[in-house]
């Protein structure tokens, strides 16, 4: 059936006028909505805004974002809302949509059969602010603000502003355009004794003998206030969802997020500043987050750089035992403050309970009711009566909302943290990605149900064919097998890494702990003369820790004058 295109200019939406298009927009989809078959809402291509005064507003509870101390109203102000709808194609042929004030940008909510194309999105004032240093003296530091950050100086105190929101403190980012390098550091703004204006857009930050910060001339701050009270982009309850030439310049919050939802693609995906802006900043957290889905989840073809926490995190969420009214039923917890509200099981789903301690699975059940009590407790009637040896304290993973996963030929840089976390039991592969200079670990493959309550266990994941370039650190292995388990037990399984190149500065190439079936073989590692681990064989590089079944074989290892530039 060939499909009904649908203009957004018949209902109002007019390139490069200046004027909000949230309207036009949302009327476009209403019609859209109701037209049976295939639909393309097609865009003349050009720049839109989209401003918060018309913008739907919507209660979403959304993994990850923020504790109720932190943002007590979960109310998200939503530029583009896709709502029941199916079978419909966002083209923007090109266009870019900016944003204004904090909004999540897109919600696709209980949708199926949906594509995002050709499309640009960014904000017109980003919340991550970005000033660089021009000067460095005894006592001070001579800074100039990028033109799309604003501020105000108060008291000699320097705050951000932008439409709808202002800051002093919170967490901050420096960035070596040299090394084309992210890592975070402490607030130098917040810290200053006093800060004074130039001339417009040009500040000297003044410190005490103790608090003058270390840099050098061209390095770049980037600040932020650190409360997720929106996301870039939320995918809810919904199937068939694919995004395809997509740049995405800004997300505010914690990026792009897949929740409870099925079968989800990115490809060609540009997450990076637009190059026009001299901007160094895409994200305000992480950029693509997976939580609690099923089907396949895919990334592919894409660049990812310039963001503010992981690139791509990929997990569940254990749920505290906390009650077990009947034989057949148990209450089970939301533990982590910024993950609460959201149903997370329901009738027919498979579940395990898992001992908390080892992070091991000990029974299953199928869910047969489930209801959200309040924001963190949900009551679940089984199929069967609960384990004779359940303990309060134990957890629960949903094992049904689990996805497979791929993520090919991507190029991810200027990340500062980790580049992509996985945990998932059904198939992943990590293969021909390219990973630059990640502060902390390029792949870790973690769980635990006592921090971030992130589940599960891994059973087949696949990492073949990269390149990781002088990624990790002392502390942080380039690959890191790290379940958070505090007792003794094998938690993951099944792991190959093979056929990858690693050009390395002092870090361990891989470090693993309580995982069998592990895998480690013909992968080149080449180490800078000069590091500490430049006299080390290839294998001295591993680190292992209560693992079984391991294969290390066809390892090269070479000693190299100079690392090559990425």
């Amino acid at each position: 059936m060939n499909p009904t295109v649908i203009q957004l200019a018949d209902f109002g939406g007019r390139p490069d006028s200046g004027e909000d298009t949230t309207a036009a927009m949302r009327g476009a989809l209403e019609a859209a909505a109701i037209i049976e078959g295939p639909v393309v809402l097609a865009c003349e291509r050009g720049r839109y805004e989209f401003f918060p005064e018309q913008a739907t507003r919507a209660k979403y509870y959304i993994s990850n974002t923020a504790s109720e101390e932190e943002n007590p109203d979960v109310t998200r102000t939503i530029g583009i809302l896709l709502q029941g709808i199916r079978n419909l194609i966002l083209d923007g042929n090109g266009s870019l949509f900016v944003f204004h004030g904090k909004q999540t940008m897109i919600v696709i909510d209980g949708c199926e059969e949906i594509a995002i194309r050709h499309l640009r999105l960014d904000y017109a004032w980003p919340t991550v602010t970005e000033m660089t240093v021009e000067g460095v003296g005894p006592d001070y530091l001579d800074m100039a603000v990028h033109p799309d950050s604003r501020y105000e100086i108060a008291n000699e105190a320097l705050y951000w502003v932008g439409e709808g929101w202002k800051f002093r403190d919170g967490p901050m980012q420096e960035y070596d355009a040299l090394t084309d390098t992210t890592w975070r550091t402490g607030n130098l703004s917040a810290s200053a004794v006093r800060v004074e204006e130039r001339g417009a857009g040009k500040l000297r930050l003044f410190y005490s003998s103790s608090s003058m910060p270390t840099t050098s001339n061209g390095r770049v701050f980037q600040a932020r206030d650190g409360i997720r009270d929106q996301v870039g982009a939320l995918i809810v309850q919904s199937r068939k969802i694919a995004w395809s030439d997509v740049g995405v310049h800004f997300m505010h919050g914690l990026g792009l997020v897949c929740q409870f939802s099925e079968d989800i693609s990115f490809e060609r995906i540009e997450l990076a500043p637009r190059p026009e802006t001299g901007r160094t900043v895409a994200a305000f957290a992480d950029c693509i987050h997976v939580s609690g889905c099923r089907g396949v989840v895919r990334v592919a073809d894409s660049r990812f750089a310039g963001a503010h926490d992981d690139a791509i995190n990929v997990h569940g969420t254990y749920m505290r035992v906390v009650g077990h009214p009947a034989a057949d039923e148990v209450l089970l917890r939301f533990m982590h403050p910024q993950t609460y509200g959201f149903p997370a099981f329901f009738p027919g789903d498979r579940i395990t309970f898992v001992r908390a301690g080892t992070l091991t699975g000990f029974a299953e059940a199928v869910v047969s009711e489930a209801k959200l009590l309040e924001p963190r407790v949900i009551w679940v009637k089984l199929d069967r009566d609960v384990p004779p040896d359940l303990r309060l304290g134990d957890v629960v993973e949903n094992v049904t909302w689990t996805p497979e996963v791929e993520i090919v030929r991507n190029r991810l840089s200027r990340i500062p943290t980790r580049g992509v976390l996985v945990t998932t039991r059904r198939r992943a592969l990590i293969e021909g990605n390219r990973f630059e200079r990640i502060a902390m670990s390029a792949v870790l493959v973690a769980g635990d149900a006592g921090s971030w309550y992130e589940s599960g266990c891994v059973h087949n994941l696949t990492i073949r064919g990269n390149s990781f370039f002088e990624c990790g650190g002392a502390e942080h292995a380039v690959i890191a097998i790290s379940p958070e388990n505090a007792e003794p037990e094998f938690v993951h399984a099944g792991i190959m890494i093979e056929d990858n190149r690693f050009d390395m500065r002092a870090a361990p190439v891989l470090a693993a702990r309580y995982a069998k079936e592990l895998t480690f073989a013909n992968n080149q590692i080449s180490v800078h003369h000069g590091h500490a681990q430049q006299d080390r064989e290839a294998d001295a590089a591993i680190r292992l820790t209560g693992c079984d079944e391991v294969t290390l074989s066809g390892n090269r290892y070479f000693k190299s004058a100079a690392i090559r530039t990425p």
